[in-house]
């Protein structure tokens, strides 16, 4: 049994408190708001959530729930804290973390009095970088205490949909903890180790940013599915049974396909399927923003990656990989063709090698393609790997196989290698696809520990 604090009363926390204390702990809830203390410890509950006013009330009833407004009790009686206060959005879009930064300065100032150890656990939805820009040194600053020897913070973002919110947190599809020390996280791997084994342990920007995915990916498949809708109806097609098909497949469709973030998209599909359909919408005055956004978007990250080539400061440039993905020949709308391309136009010298496009095999369209098409690019594809890399002052690898590993390896150390899986320049004689970039500017990788620097802005 924990005894824990939980500050903020609203959907978030009390379902945090209740759900805690039925697992048996020992929980007791603060808010500013008298009410909704008042309400909490009558055994009602402060809000409407399905299942909740059951687990509010038992919770009371056992003793195990109880509410306050007073913080330096609370803190002074928990060995835990979590933060489930709202995050709301001004009118500019940025978010109003002055309740966060209320609550830690209230746990610090408690904290001063305090000699045991504390955590503190943020459960409310904030930006990556939040944790160590705002809440870490307020609690620091109000408690005169260090990060890491008198407290530590945790982020533990909150995975609840309101109307089944006791349900989600009593069987949750995932459990996410960051932490900049993996030893902080032990309480809380203890306390979750009750109700699910799915947890995922990872950094405090990571943790952050896993909430703002998950939240954006559901705000996108609402759209998509409405402009589909949209789009089916007016072109006469019954979008039920679009979607139904559509949903059957779990091999592509609805699974993690296509869901790594890598380099740009290509080939004789996606973009062309795009166009054609977002030519039609067009014709039929439909305005579908996400689908006509697509191609727009594939080509920023193209121009990311070029930034982040030409940002390296060298004219000697190697490729690693030439069609629009690794296993095929095919070279139509490659991204990095049209990489390629523009590091030409910028004066830069350019090496290719591709182990499945030689020019002396290309047949049919491939070959009436790079004939007609880009001709010059096929005067740029050598068959030796390591002269590629070799004479390279700046190594781009699209396709990284054993062999490719092997050459980076051993090549003289100083070059820069730019990984399109990732995006990242590093100077290194190493490709290693980071597990997360946490930071814009630099992180370390969940896998090696190496420090990564991120690309520069587009130009």
């Amino acid at each position: 049994m924990k005894r824990i604090s939980v500050f903020g009363l609203g959907y978030v926390g009390a379902v945090t408190a209740a759900c805690l204390a039925e697992a048996g702990h020992r929980v007791v809830g603060v808010d500013a708001n008298p009410a909704k203390v008042q309400t909490l410890e009558s055994g009602r509950t402060p809000v409407l959530e399905p299942g909740l006013a059951d687990l509010v009330a038992a919770g009371r009833n056992s003793g195990r729930l109880h509410a306050t407004t007073d913080v330096e009790a609370a803190v002074r009686g928990s060995e835990i804290s979590f933060v489930c206060v709202g995050t709301p959005s001004l009118p500019n879009g940025r978010l109003d973390l002055g309740s966060v930064e209320r609550v830690c300065e209230e746990i610090g100032t408690a904290l001063r009095s305090k000699k045991q150890f504390h955590l503190v656990v943020l459960r409310s939805t904030v930006l990556p970088g939040t944790s160590k820009s705002l809440v870490i040194p307020c609690i620091e600053s109000s408690s005169q205490k260090q990060s890491g020897l008198d407290f530590a913070v945790c982020v533990n973002p909150e995975f609840t949909r309101e109307g089944c919110a006791v349900a989600d947190f009593q069987d949750p599809g995932m459990t996410v903890l960051g932490a900049d020390d993996p030893a902080h996280m032990a309480p809380l791997r203890e306390l979750y180790g009750e109700i699910t084994d799915r947890v995922f342990a990872t950094s405090l920007h990571a943790a952050e940013m896993v909430k703002y995915v998950c939240n954006c990916y559901h705000a996108l498949k609402v759209t998509f599915a409405n402009e589909v809708g949209v789009l089916c109806r007016h072109l006469e097609v019954d979008e039920r049974d679009v979607m139904e098909i559509f949903l059957s497949d779990k091999k592509l469709n609805i699974s993690t396909a296509y869901l790594k973030p890598g380099f740009a998209f290509g080939g004789s599909c996606l973009p062309k399927d795009l166009r054609a359909l977002t030519y039609r919408a067009k014709q039929l005055d439909l305005d579908l923003p996400l689908m006509r956004a697509i191609l727009p978007s594939n080509q920023a990250h193209l121009d990311r990656a070029v930034d982040a080539v030409l940002g390296a400061g060298s004219k000697r440039i190697g490729v690693v990989g030439l069609s629009f993905k690794p296993g095929t020949d095919d070279l139509r709308e490659s991204p990095s063709v049209q990489l390629i391309k523009r590091l030409l136009a910028e004066g830069c010298q350019v090496q290719v090698w591709d182990q499945d496009v030689s020019v002396g095999r290309l047949v049919g369209s491939n070959r009436r393609f790079i004939d007609e098409e880009i001709p010059h690019i096929g005067a740029l594809l050598s068959t030796d790997l390591r002269e590629v890399i070799n004479s390279a002052e700046v190594v781009v690898v699209g396709v990284k196989t054993p062999e490719v590993s092997t050459l980076l390896a051993a090549a003289t150390p100083g070059r820069t290698v730019i990984d399109l899986q990732s995006i990242f320049p590093r100077s290194s004689h190493a490709v290693s696809t980071p597990a997360y970039e946490a930071s814009p500017v630099a992180e370390y990788s969940v896998r090696s520990g190496e420090r990564v620097v991120a690309a520069a802005s587009p130009r």
